[in-house]
């Protein structure tokens, strides 16, 4: 069994860690709502906005955060 899940997981991880890998975490994650939703925290801000709330923590959306980072080179 753990052969077996441990392939399952890779078969399922690996094509976001290549997209990943070939477009940057921004591009990547503006491109797949999948990546996009996985994201916990970025810059200072939780951007699960129930977290933030529960823990008296900032919120800022995740794509709005993405949207305006600067390119990097």
């Amino acid at each position: 069994v753990p052969r077996t899940s441990t392939l399952a997981l890779t078969n399922v991880t690996v094509p976001y860690a290549v997209q990943i890998a070939n477009k940057g975490y921004k591009e990547a994650c503006l491109g797949n709502t999948a990546l996009l939703k996985g994201i916990n925290t970025l810059d200072g801000y939780v951007t699960f906005e129930a977290v933030a709330e529960a823990h008296s923590l900032q919120y800022a959306d995740a794509k709005e955060l993405l949207e305006k980072a600067p390119a990097l080179s």
